[in-house]
């Protein structure tokens, strides 16, 4: 599943870069359910200094540190810096730059879950989180790298520029027909 259909040339050259590690109420592949609130304690010990930020979960892959990581309405947001001193985040900028990664996926422990029986879902009520990995294929499908603020704000950018051609401030109402009586 592919949510972005461009480059995420958002990622700036910096390595600065956000998205969602985990969406709240959405089962994941391996039918986990993540529970508004899980990530509260483990964040107010942690910080998003003791998260660590890895390339496919793997420990001796270290590409860079999270900025920014909380829970809001929807889920577990994140804002991280890849360490383009690293040669690792090199190449996983200039991935997620071409659109060829996108994926964020956590690792964590569980303090407390409960299992639905009907549904066979597990409810993860309280997690210790490890760390948030950028991967390519994620264990939940909506969690992504985005940039829908930045995308939006050129969208606007440019539908006004086409909206200022079409219809010029200083136009009198002869060239503004909409602005004409109906006969």
């Amino acid at each position: 599943m592919k949510l972005l259909p461009e480059a995420l040339t958002h990622v700036d050259e910096a390595g600065i870069f956000e998205g969602y590690a985990s969406l709240f109420g959405v089962p994941d592949l391996g039918k986990d359910v993540v529970v508004p609130g899980a990530f509260a304690d483990s964040l107010s010990r942690r910080g998003a200094s003791g998260v660590r930020l890895l390339w496919q979960h793997d420990p001796s892959e270290p590409i860079g540190r999270w900025l920014a990581i909380e829970e809001d309405r929807r889920g577990l947001r994140v804002r991280g810096r890849l360490n383009l001193a690293v040669s690792r985040a090199r190449d996983v900028h200039a991935l997620m730059r071409e659109g060829g990664v996108d994926g964020l996926s956590i690792g964590f422990r569980v303090e407390r879950a409960r299992a639905e029986r009907p549904t066979g879902l597990r409810r993860l009520e309280r997690l210790d989180l490890w760390e948030i990995s950028i991967v390519t294929f994620p264990m939940l499908p909506g969690a992504r790298i985005d940039g829908v603020k930045r995308a939006a704000a050129g969208l606007a950018a440019r539908i006004k520029a086409a909206a200022g051609r079409l219809f010029p401030a200083d136009a009198g109402p002869a060239r503004k027909p909409w602005l004409q009586p109906a006969r």
